[in-house]
């Protein structure tokens, strides 16, 4: 049940959800002030604004990505969570291409269609939710997002023209789109995907302190990576028909990512609205417990001997 805290004159202040981690109104039970005043056109202009509030461990990992940790100053109370933008740019970028590498309705061409999105939604989009994650003080999700964010800026700058990225590699500078077949570009652009394979499983690892949701985004965008960036070496070695089939299972692995990742958005969107009801995300953080929490305990233990 949520606790309510009022002020010298009664007024409540603030709500401590710390023994569940949702929101609950006020009751009026036993204040004939306070029950007039729901019911009056005077209610709403009334009732004094939270002025803090504190939320379970297991919360504060669904809305923030990251096991809560101690920070200075009152910024998590002043800003808004910035997670969801995050999300929201990371899904809008990748269940269109997890659909185009799947081919998807006549679909293909390695999601040059959406190059805007990657710009704008993947690139822009995260990069400014892993700033405000760092100014927040949420380590893990800052590197994350700012990570993928600078992933999707390179594979759109890949895709881009102007960059001259395929057209460095063409045979004939008039026909720029020409390097995108050469065996050599296709071979240098796998190992980019392949390292951020590697850089997933490193998150995959960090994830199991989160939720299950978060871990099985990372346990699918592993062999996602990886399974493209064979896709780029078969293509590099002429056996264009199996890279097709590889780069499709790649794409089934993409899609299962942006399916967690517009599941745990929705999460999100619930519990910062405070909807009466919430879906759950797996917590893992109180099954895994971190380093500090283990010496704790340990020290309560020793003490208790003592």
């Amino acid at each position: 049940m949520s606790v309510t805290r009022g002020d010298p004159n009664g007024q409540p202040l603030e709500k401590d959800y710390s023994q569940t981690g949702v929101c609950s109104h006020h009751s009026n039970e036993g204040d004939p002030i306070a029950a007039h005043d729901a019911t009056s056109d005077t209610g709403l202009g009334r009732v004094p604004t939270a002025r803090s509030f504190s939320i379970s461990p297991e919360l504060f990992e669904k809305i923030y990505l990251s096991p809560a940790t101690a920070v200075k100053g009152d910024l998590r109370k002043t800003f808004g969570n910035p997670t969801p933008l995050a999300l929201v740019g990371f899904v809008l970028s990748l269940t269109p291409l997890s659909c185009e590498l799947m081919g998807w309705r006549g679909s293909g061409g390695f999601g040059a269609a959406g190059i805007g999105s990657y710009f704008f939604f993947g690139g822009v989009c995260m990069l400014i939710g892993g700033v405000l994650e760092f100014i927040l003080g949420n380590t893990f999700p800052f590197v994350v997002f700012c990570s993928y964010g600078g992933f999707w800026l390179t594979y759109g700058a890949t895709l881009q023209p102007s960059f001259n990225a395929y057209g460095a590699y063409s045979p004939d500078t008039s026909n720029p789109a020409a390097g995108l077949n050469a065996a050599s570009f296709n071979a240098s652009f796998a190992f980019f995907l392949l390292f951020m394979a590697l850089l997933s499983f490193v998150f995959l690892i960090c994830a199991l302190r989160t939720n299950i949701v978060f871990f099985l985004i990372f346990l699918f965008l592993t062999p996602g990576f990886a399974l493209l960036a064979a896709a780029f070496w078969q293509v590099a070695n002429g056996n264009v028909a199996l890279a097709g089939h590889i780069q499709t299972a790649g794409g089934a692995c993409l899609f299962v990512v942006s399916s967690c990742g517009w599941y745990i958005f929705f999460a999100q969107m619930l519990a910062a609205l405070d909807f009466p009801f919430q879906i759950p995300v797996g917590d893992l953080s109180h099954i895994i417990k971190g380093a500090s929490q283990r010496a704790k305990a340990g020290g309560s233990t020793a003490y208790s001997d003592a």
